[in-house]
Parts: C-alpha cells; sequence; structure tokens
C-alpha cells in the first residue's frame, strides 16, 4: 500500500512540475520560456502524458503559438521541437489534428522567414513534417 501511495506523490509531483513549466511558457523573460520548453521536451519524451496534455492542449498550443511568433532562434527551435513531441503523444485522432491545423501556419512562415535562424527553420520543417504525417487528416 505504501508504495503505491508513494508512487502516486511521485506522480502528483511531476504533474505540478509539468503545471509550472506550462506555466512558464507565457514568462516574459524569453531564458524562462526557453527553460520551460527545454522541461517540457525532456518531459515529453520521456514519458506518455496523454491524459494531462489533453486537459491542457489549449493552453500548450496557445503558448506554442507565442513561442513560435515572438520568440527568436533558441526559443522557436525548442517550440518547434515541442510540437512535434506534442503532436506524437496526442496521436492521429481529432486532437492531434486540432494542435497542428492551429500551429500550421506558423511552422510555415518560420519555415520562409528568412531572417530566422537556421535551427529553427530547420526545427519548424521537422515539425512540420513530423505533424503532418501523424495528424493531417487532409491528404493534401
Amino acid at each position: 500500500g505504501s508504495e503505491a501511495a508513494s508512487e502516486q506523490g511521485q506522480e502528483e509531483e511531476a504533474e505540478d512540475r509539468l503545471k509550472e513549466h506550462v506555466d512558464n511558457l507565457l514568462d516574459k523573460s524569453a531564458k524562462t520560456r526557453q527553460a520551460a520548453l527545454q522541461s517540457l521536451r525532456l518531459a515529453l519524451s520521456s514519458k506518455t502524458l496523454s491524459e494531462f496534455l489533453l486537459e491542457r492542449r489549449l493552453m500548450l498550443t496557445d503558448s506554442l503559438e507565442k513561442c513560435l511568433k515572438k520568440g527568436k532562434g533558441e526559443e522557436q527551435a525548442l517550440a518547434g521541437t515541442v510540437l512535434t513531441l506534442l503532436c506524437l503523444q496526442m496521436g492521429s485522432g481529432p486532437e492531434g489534428e486540432e494542435v497542428f491545423c492551429s500551429l500550421k501556419p506558423l511552422l510555415v512562415s518560420a519555415l520562409t522567414d528568412s531572417t530566422a535562424s537556421p535551427s529553427a527553420r530547420q526545427s519548424c520543417a521537422t515539425a512540420l513534417g513530423m505533424c503532418c504525417y501523424i495528424a493531417a487528416a487532409d491528404l493534401e
């Protein structure tokens, strides 16, 4: 019994940290946003968080949109990576498609922006390709 209780406590702690990272995506400081994106990248690439993400996908999508629009270089690159991982976690259902469709124009914009850093453009190109493969319902 105590093992299950400690495991549940760890789950809740991890979820609280994830919530904090999602909140930090809207911080005024670019360093704070980048740290939050790096933490989310690590969390999304190491554990399945479908239920947590389903509940927060609109807020997360909105935050990633701001990072892609207003961020520069490293922040845009990290946002593209986090978006790819988010799409992987959401899967090919309507939720994944919704996330992809809302951010697709920003990915295309960043990809075609010749003033954007090469790492940001590369990350957005990868995100566009992966998300399109996973979540685009429209075959074109």
